[in-house]
């Protein structure tokens, strides 16, 4: 591994007009040893290159770099680019991930550049230095076979360090998702079968998830697809697109969905689904909280009793919807609470939004212990599950008043009153969420008003020249096929 200078780990508090590109060449490294003053001098003006393989390398620079004969660089700052809700800003989504690690593949496998060095550099964007280096690591995970701390412990070299990732809530933030969480989701989604880019199909996710196309993603395929809530009829309002249940239905029989669980109030007569097959739950709590044990526990049956996939909504498919769905995943894969969240963000950016985080990690233990009980009674003797519920209902009772920053459970209290029509007349986080992704992707489908008159020039240059071919050089070609004629 190599470094052009050695930097401080608290180089990101460093302000932006103090961190200057050191005008060395990237091909001349050097390895020098300095004092802590030393440093922190040196991290004001240089930049850093961790080498990743002996051909691909990351960079994080001030200046643009200077081209040479053996180096190719690029960057995805501003090609992949993460949509923010708020002030979220990651993880970038699995379509993404996918892409650039198609890019990393096709250039590594290029004759062209065949004895380059392959840079990937990113800016002085802190957010996007969190981002660039979120695909880096998925690409050692995926395809170099690292582990997660290996792939981290490449991106800190140097005690480098890296912004945390947030939700997408409105306000300040108390929980953060780092990139070891992230690189240990996507260890184990591929371990789990989550995540195939073999089989990944880029099309159908970049469609799909679309608030015009339906707003759906798949988190666990074939298992769980999330979407927004569907509403009576077909129509855009408010800025953001609703669909009808009669808009999903072909989709989900195609892919063998079974059952669909609603978690916000009625929008839509669930007869519509049923009448075509579907069986369907309502699990209704309030926008932006957080269930109770009962829900948990109900949603938590329903999907293990059912055969097929399961399709979760609330209003816009995110919180409450990415929370239960977490529960799942929690219980059945014993993934950690920040390891879920990750996941289910990149699979559906902006999932699980404020206390719904601390929720997960307070239900962390529980799930856990009722996941290994499930198991234990699945394969095990039936002494062997009487042991096993013995022991679990021992250690849950343990797990029972478990706090985060001082705030003590709450589960056992009586949820409080919450009416259905109180959404009807107020725009709630859902509403906010879902008009804050259809005019973002609005915005991005855009058409230059440079397009349109490209076309017109085109079309113009078109008629102009086929003008001259009729008028012009048409004649002539038949004049001389007259003369070779009458020769």
């Amino acid at each position: 591994m190599k470094r052009k200078n050695e930097r401080r780990s608290s180089w990101a508090a460093a302000p932006p007009c103090s961190r200057r590109c050191s005008s060395t060449s990237p091909s001349v490294k050097k390895s020098r040893s300095s004092t802590s003053q030393d440093l922190h001098r040196l991290d004001l003006q240089d930049d850093l290159y961790l080498d990743i393989t002996d051909r691909l390398c990351f960079a994080i620079l001030y200046s643009r770099p200077k081209s040479a004969s053996n180096e190719h660089y690029f960057s995805i700052d501003n090609e992949l680019e993460y949509e923010n809700f708020y002030a979220d800003f990651g993880p970038l989504n699995l379509a993404m991930v996918y892409r650039y690690c198609c890019k990393i593949n096709k250039k590594l496998k290029s004759i062209t550049m065949i004895r380059k060095k392959i840079i990937h550099f990113t800016g002085s964007d802190q957010r996007k230095q969190a981002n660039a280096a979120f695909l880096v690591g998925c690409y050692m995970v995926i395809y170099l076979g690292r582990t997660p701390e290996d792939a981290y412990r490449v991106l800190i070299f140097g005690d480098t360090s890296y912004i945390p990732f947030r939700d997408a809530a409105y306000g300040s933030c108390n929980f953060y998702i780092t990139l070891l969480d992230c690189f240990h989701a996507v260890k184990k989604a591929m371990q789990y079968g989550f995540l195939n880019f073999d089989t990944f199909d880029l099309e159908e996710y970049e469609h799909y998830e679309r608030a015009e196309n339906g707003d759906l993603n798949w988190i666990i395929p074939d298992r769980f697809v999330a979407f927004c809530g569907p509403h009576s009829r077909s129509r855009l309002e408010s800025g953001y697109h609703q669909h009808s249940p009669e808009t999903y239905i072909p989709y989900f029989k195609t892919h063998n969905v079974t059952t669909i669980i609603r978690l916000n109030k009625k929008m839509y007569d669930a007869k519509r689904f049923t009448d075509a097959g579907f069986d369907h739950h309502d699990l209704f709590f309030a926008d932006g909280s957080t269930p109770t044990d009962a829900i948990v526990k109900e949603f938590l049956d329903i999907c293990e009793s059912a055969e097929g996939a399961i399709a979760v909504h609330c209003k816009a498919g995110l919180g409450r919807t990415g929370t239960l769905i977490a529960c799942y995943i929690m219980k059945h894969y014993r993934m950690t609470a920040a390891e879920t969240i990750a996941w289910v963000r990149i699979c559906r950016p902006g999932s699980v939004i404020g206390p719904q985080q601390q929720f997960l990690v307070m239900k962390q233990a529980s799930l856990w212990l009722e996941g290994d009980y499930y198991r234990q009674k699945l394969r095990g003797p039936e002494n062997g599950a009487q042991r096993a519920a013995a022991a679990f209902s021992r250690l849950l009772s343990g797990v029972d008043d478990i706090s985060i920053n001082g705030v003590e459970r709450r589960d056992k209290q009586e949820p409080e009153p919450y009416s259905d029509d109180e959404e009807i007349n107020t725009v709630t986080q859902g509403d906010r969420l879902r008009a804050l992704k259809s005019r973002r992707q609005s915005k991005t489908n855009t058409v230059p008003l440079t397009c349109p008159l490209a076309v017109l020039t085109s079309a113009l240059c078109g008629v102009a020249v086929w003008w001259i071919v009729c008028d012009y050089v048409l004649p002539i070609l038949l004049f001389c096929l007259d003369g070779f004629r009458a020769q």
